[in-house]
């Protein structure tokens, strides 16, 4: 499997001017008993790729009963982190039953696999007869967290190297989301504070993300609004259905914008961290958030009288959660408290050390992972141009 290269939504000069394009390929079924509309793939040939926790829980099965009238198989090897072994026993699986849709169910693992298993098979299964570009991929995610429903992003590790790599192309958008609340409501609570904060840093990093416009800036908002409003909810409540739909919404609203102008290095070093140390993605950018936003900010003393842009746009997020915004310092530092506030709200550990790594094992990998996270194709849109020992001293202060 090679690592797909990275491709920068299209920027065309005209003239003076930068066009810019704005495309959602992804159909979104959604609300309660969208998982009705599989019922469509009546005569089809399914491979229902999910992990064994699925599988085991019976969650499964409220996927099945609507392939009835479907020749389906099932193939639940996913892993966390997913590794490029998994995806190339899922190629051979896909070759072996030749499906007409492939459905994905589960979280950002089961989803990113599925992803790079069809885009892969299609890339490199040479089958006579068979039209492999006529595949759909239908995507159901279990978590409200990853996006991943939305995106043309996919995540595979390198276990023995240690890393992840970001798969980007066009060719990884799913044809079909499905979001239906009720798969969501069994999601433990520190789970669902995991990926809350993992669609929290997607929205406020597309935000700022370099490449960001007014259609990416609109659901970036949205999707922030409703994580302050509903995520402290279905944290308190998991049977709270209108708490899980908002929350799944603003997930998937997130990933839309995300995948329209990438994120940045808050996602750089979670990558490099969860790599690592394999602590969940979310609880790694968590960490980070509160620091890569002072960072980004570069706001320095009190008597500051110009604020970058980035500052700017900080302070609007404040503006819209009605938070404190007398100046743009005051209004920055609001948005990192209220962050904070929700953290605790709930119990998100702050640290590393909290999260039970050793402090001095963080200590002696230090210039590994800021190299991993200078290099991660997400710093390119992170609105500060980051060195290695910026890189650093943010990693230093989350030990």
């Amino acid at each position: 499997i090679k690592k797909v290269n990275y491709n920068n939504h299209m920027k065309q000069k005209r003239g003076r001017g930068i066009l810019k394009s704005f495309q959602i390929k992804t159909k979104i079924n959604f609300g309660k008993g969208a998982l009705e509309s599989l019922e469509q793939l009546a005569g089809k040939k399914v491979l229902l790729i999910t992990d064994p926790f699925m599988v085991k829980s019976g969650l499964v099965n409220e996927v099945i009963k609507y392939l009835q009238k479907s020749e389906y198989t099932v193939f639940c090897d996913i892993v966390p982190d997913p590794p490029m072994e998994v995806v190339t026993a899922g190629i051979k699986e896909f070759e072996r039953f030749m499906p007409d849709v492939v459905v994905a169910l589960g979280g950002g693992s089961a989803i990113d696999t599925s992803k790079a298993i069809v885009y892969f098979a299609k890339k490199i299964l040479n089958l006579e007869n068979i039209k492999l570009e006529d595949v759909k991929l239908i995507v159901i995610p279990t978590t409200s967290g990853t996006g991943s429903e939305a995106t043309s992003f996919s995540v595979i590790t390198d276990a023995q190297k240690g890393v992840k790599y970001p798969l980007v192309s066009d060719e990884l958008l799913p044809d079909v989301a499905i979001l239906d609340p009720e798969l969501v409501k069994s999601v433990p609570s520190n789970v669902t504070a995991d990926t809350g904060m993992d669609v929290l840093t997607h929205a406020i990093e597309a935000y700022v993300s370099t490449q960001s416009h007014d259609c990416s800036d609109a659901l970036a908002e949205r999707a922030i609004k409703l994580v302050c409003e509903y995520l402290p909810k279905a944290y308190a409540d998991g049977d709270d259905i209108k708490a899980r739909e908002k929350m799944h919404n603003a997930s998937c609203l997130a990933g839309i914008a995300f995948d329209k102008v990438s994120l940045g290095i808050n996602h750089s070093i979670a990558h490099a961290i969860g790599a690592k140390f394999h602590i969940s993605h979310g609880r790694a950018n968590s960490l980070l958030l509160v620091h890569v936003i002072d960072y980004n900010s570069q706001i320095k003393g009190y008597k500051t009288i110009e604020f970058s842009e980035t500052a700017k746009k900080y302070a609007e997020i404040s503006s819209f959660l009605k938070l404190n915004i007398f100046n743009e310092k005051i209004a920055v530092d609001s948005l990192k408290d209220a962050i904070i506030k929700l953290q605790k709200q709930l119990n998100m550990p702050l640290t590393l050390t909290e999260c039970g790594i050793d402090a001095k094992e963080v200590e002696s990998m230090k210039d590994e992972i800021a190299e991993l996270a200078l290099n991660d194709n997400c710093t390119k849109t992170n609105p500060v141009k980051p060195t290695k020992e910026d890189i650093i001293k943010i990693l230093e202060k989350i030990i």
